[in-house]
C-alpha cells in the first residue's frame, strides 16, 4: 500500500513537471515521466535500505548498552547484598560479644 502510494505520488509529480515544460512532445513527456518515476523509486529504495540498516545498527548498539547496564546493576546488587550479609554478620557477632 505504501509503495503504491509512493508510486502514484511520483507519477503525479512527474506530470506536474511535464506541465511546466509545455514544449515537450507527448512521447518526450512520457519518457521524462518514466525516468523521473524510476529515479524517485530508486532513491526511495536506497533511503529505505539505509534506514533499515541504521535501525539494525542502533538496535545492536542499544542491546549491547542494555546488557552492559544490566550487568552493572547486577554487580551493584550483588555487592550490596554481600555488604548487607557481612554487616548483619558483624552486627550479630557484636551482639553476641556484648551479650556475654
Amino acid at each position: 500500500m505504501l509503495v503504491h502510494d509512493h508510486h502514484v505520488r511520483a507519477w503525479r509529480e512527474a506530470a506536474e513537471l511535464c506541465e511546466r515544460l509545455p514544449w515537450l512532445t507527448t512521447a518526450q513527456a512520457e519518457d521524462l515521466s518514466r525516468h523521473y518515476v524510476q529515479q524517485r523509486v530508486d532513491l526511495t529504495r536506497r533511503m529505505l535500505r539505509a534506514t533499515v540498516e541504521r535501525a539494525g545498527q542502533l538496535r545492536e548498539e542499544y542491546e549491547a548498552r542494555y546488557a552492559e547496564l544490566r550487568r552493572a546493576l547486577l554487580r551493584r546488587h550483588a555487592l550490596a547484598a554481600c555488604a548487607l550479609v557481612a554487616g548483619m554478620g558483624g552486627a550479630g557477632a557484636l551482639v553476641s560479644l556484648l551479650g556475654r
